[in-house]
């Protein structure tokens, strides 16, 4: 059934309390939308030796075969997705994205990841390379810290044996199926 209403303000209870339910089945598929945005990634290489994509799962694969959990398995797949849309700050629409699906350490971990990978490069372009030093104190430094030097700024390797998108599928379901908030 679909709503009538054309102003919010002329909407009843019975109406959203469909919309609810309609909302909540599409919650479902969220998994595949994230996962049509990693695809859309392998069309970005931007000079790099590896496209997007490729990257993202390296990182993936690094933090899995560290032990990472899920949450941050599934936030190191992510962690570039916001470049489908903008570079300048990916890193924020990628944290937003993953938000309602990952404890707060996750989330900060990837809002602020170019500022602790910068540590590798900014010094190459004026930039501040202690630009991380900002977050000194903060209970996600030393995840954020181990994302950027011990996954991230190491997956750009054609070579690497990169677990492909399918192995991470799953996961991507599963962490993108229940939202909670932190």
């Amino acid at each position: 059934m679909t709503q009538t209403f054309t102003r919010m303000d002329e909407s009843t209870a019975e109406e959203w309390m469909h919309i609810g339910v309609e909302s909540a089945k599409a919650q479902q598929e969220q998994g595949e939308t994230v996962l049509l945005l990693l695809r859309m990634l392998s069309n970005i290489v931007s000079g790099f030796a590896v496209d997007q994509l490729t990257h993202c799962l390296q990182t993936a694969t690094l933090a899995e075969r560290a032990g990472a959990d899920k949450e941050v398995v599934v936030a190191s797949l992510c962690h570039d997705i916001g470049k489908v849309v903008s570079v300048p700050n990916h890193g924020a629409i990628a944290a937003e994205i993953l938000k309602p699906y990952v404890r707060e350490d996750v989330y900060f971990m990837i809002k602020n990841h170019q500022d602790f990978q910068g540590r590798h490069y900014y010094h190459h372009f004026g930039g501040d390379p202690n630009a991380r030093d900002q977050f000194a104190g903060e209970s996600w430094f030393d995840l954020a810290a181990q994302f950027a030097d011990d996954w991230d700024q190491i997956a750009f390797d054609p070579d690497y044996d990169t677990l492909p998108l399918e192995h991470f599928e799953p996961l991507v379901r599963e962490v993108f199926a229940q939202p909670h908030s932190f």
